[in-house]
């Protein structure tokens, strides 16, 4: 039996399409991706589909109809954000049997299909040398321009016994850094307070208000609280060998003084990069996506985190030609974008959502605007990203091994604060994807960091799945 997988979306996705592959293979399926050659025997294709614009519904069905003409006698499975915000389109599209649009039924799923073994976690991830590790699910916060609570409305957060077990395998497996991710990884830990006697039966079938989780964290002691600082301590606790950790996206506000000081406090094994989404720098704009926080504290939240963590990395996504945005708030942002000195910024140009808020705002902004904002946002963000790799020459940076070219002598990785860096590879040196090593930082090409290594191995280090 011969089953393919293939992800579209973010890194909650690639992990979910891991898991399921973990679970195929425990139950004695082939994977299609190692037995080149046979298409005609591959019984099952699951897609993995991306909502989050019009255009990942439209690459979705794209991709649905090249599975079902490469594998025309399998039958399509498709699951994630699409097959939640369009199901009934998605039972259309050729050669599909069979939907799931919610991922907790992934099991069930599973075991319709005669599959017993459903794995906890996952102990590979593919051929990458990081690893994902999904620690929450679903978001309750609704931006107008996202359908993503509709897609995945329930708050869900992994156990931390689950998540410790599960990192300790892949480290075992030779990963060096694990990357803790979620939908909205901020909220994690809120959906462990339980309901109160005033609340009533609680139906799991409909979406509990985000309002109501944060009441009922509210009543439990800060100091008893389980939150995202709590699953790092835990993890960093185990003190696995040569291992680091890096935080997903979150939410300024959200990244507590705790989880701060704890990366502060344990730089060695986190690292020093937080992805603090902003969307806009004008509070208008903020207000009319519905973002639940204004500049003013997104500003003083990152100046706080790079007072009290060294060389801290600050990444950030910013949305231009929203509807309604002006010239001037459009400026704005450029300037908190300098202001802040990015690392990196992911610029994108507003998209119009079917089924979001937004969608149907008025004031529309002409595609040619925006695109020309874009292009000087991630020229702005360009040269900022350029100046903080200054800032780095001159330290040690560790670094996980991306790709080792032999003939030409040179390494690459990306060191903690997620900048590419290059070099020489010494002479009689074994150094192969997935190692970790450290490199002397010596001058910077535009935001290419340039090195020497420093503990260059001379066997390999770990790197079991390379093998």
């Amino acid at each position: 039996m011969i089953f393919k997988t293939a992800t579209l979306g973010c890194k909650v996705n690639q992990y979910e399409t891991q898991w399921l592959r973990a679970a195929f293979l425990a139950n004695g399926w082939l994977d299609a991706d190692d037995e080149k050659g046979r298409n005609d025997d591959v019984e099952i294709v699951v897609v993995n589909t991306c909502s989050v614009t019009a255009e990942s519904d439209a690459k979705s069905r794209k991709l649905v109809a090249h599975f079902a003409k490469e594998f025309p006698n399998a039958e399509i499975v498709v699951i994630g954000c699409y097959a939640a915000s369009d199901p009934e389109r998605v039972k259309k599209l050729p050669n599909v049997g069979e939907v799931v649009p919610d991922k907790r039924k992934l099991p069930q799923f599973l075991r319709r299909r005669g599959l017993e073994i459903i794995p906890t976690g996952v102990d590979k991830f593919a051929e990458r040398s990081r690893a994902y590790v999904k620690v929450q699910d679903g978001c309750r916060v609704g931006c107008a321009y996202c359908i993503i609570p509709q897609t995945r409305p329930y708050l869900q957060s992994r156990p931390i016994a689950d998540v410790l077990d599960e990192a300790t395998r892949l480290a075992a497996q030779g990963y060096r850094e694990i990357v803790l991710t979620g939908i909205h990884l901020g909220h994690y830990g809120l959906d462990f307070y339980p309901p109160t006697p005033e609340e009533g039966d609680v139906d799991f079938e409909r979406p509990t208000p985000l309002e109501t989780y944060l009441a009922r964290q509210a009543r439990v002691p800060e100091a008893q609280r389980v939150d995202l600082a709590t699953l790092l301590q835990a993890l960093t606790d185990l003190k696995l060998p040569r291992l680091r950790f890096r935080l997903g996206s979150l939410e300024a506000v959200e990244v507590a003084d705790r989880l701060v000081e704890l990366v502060r406090e344990r730089r060695e094994q986190i690292c020093p990069h937080f992805h603090l989404s902003m969307q806009s720098g004008d509070d208008d704009v903020l207000r009319a996506m519905k973002r639940r926080w204004l500049s003013a504290p997104y500003l003083e939240r990152c100046r706080s985190i790079c007072e009290r963590v060294p060389n801290a990395a600050l990444t950030t996504d910013v949305i231009v030609g929203f509807p309604g945005e002006t010239d001037a708030q459009f400026e704005r942002t450029c300037d908190v974008v300098r202001a802040l000195h990015f690392s990196k910024v992911h610029v994108f140009r507003f998209s119009a959502r079917p089924g979001s808020v937004a969608a149907d705002l008025p004031n529309q902004i002409p595609p040619e605007v925006k695109k020309e904002r874009a292009a000087r946002l991630i020229q702005i963000a360009r040269e900022e990203r350029e100046k903080f790799a200054q800032t780095l020459v001159g330290t040690v940076a560790q670094i996980v091994v991306e790709d080792s070219d032999g003939d030409a002598k040179i390494i690459r990785g990306e060191n903690a604060q997620y900048y590419e860096v290059e070099a020489a590879l010494p002479e009689g040196a074994t150094i192969r994807p997935g190692d970790l090593v450290d490199v002397a930082l010596e001058r910077a090409r535009e935001d290419l960091l340039l090195g020497t290594i420093c503990n260059a191995p001379k066997s390999p280090d770990a790197s079991l799945r390379f093998a």
